[in-house]
């Protein structure tokens, strides 16, 4: 009897591990897509006057957004894996983009972007582009979330 509860604990083990795995995988993928796609915004002349309108450095910007990217893929990662079952939806990247786009209204909502604390006649301008850019960045994150995880399916 203690031989039969010995080898369910070890599955239970075992699948904990592998779930860590795949979320880790998955948590990296999506920070490299937020980081590409932010990478990419960063290069176009609204998100330089969006920089220097809000006195936001390149570099410093680069390393955050990265961190940030990894923090949302991993929950984003996380979400996917422990909730697959529930979110209604069959294909995985469409999960992954719905659990995204509600990270991105609570990001919206909680945090808003820097231009909300800036006081200046352009501030709604600067907010619907920092919520635009926060859109692209997030859905890149979902999307290849969704991919990595078709892949391990």
């Amino acid at each position: 009897m203690t031989t039969i509860f010995k080898k369910e604990e070890s599955k239970t083990v075992t699948r904990s591990k592998g779930n860590l795995k795949k979320t880790f995988i998955l948590t990296v993928a999506g920070g490299l897509a937020f980081w590409l796609a932010n990478f990419a915004i960063s290069r176009t002349p609204i998100a330089a006057e969006y920089r220097a309108a809000l006195s936001i450095s390149y570099y410093p910007m680069l390393l955050e957004a990265l961190f940030g990217g990894l923090i949302i893929g991993f929950w984003v990662s996380y979400l996917l894996l422990r909730f697959f079952d529930r979110i209604p939806a069959k294909d995985p990247i469409l999960k992954s983009v719905l659990i995204s786009l509600l990270v991105l209204l609570i990001v919206t909502i909680s945090i808003g972007n820097p231009s909300v604390y800036h006081q200046t006649p352009d501030s709604l301008r600067y907010f619907f582009i920092g919520s635009v850019f926060n859109f692209i960045r997030i859905l890149a994150l979902g999307a290849a979330i969704g991919y990595g995880c078709k892949r391990q399916f």
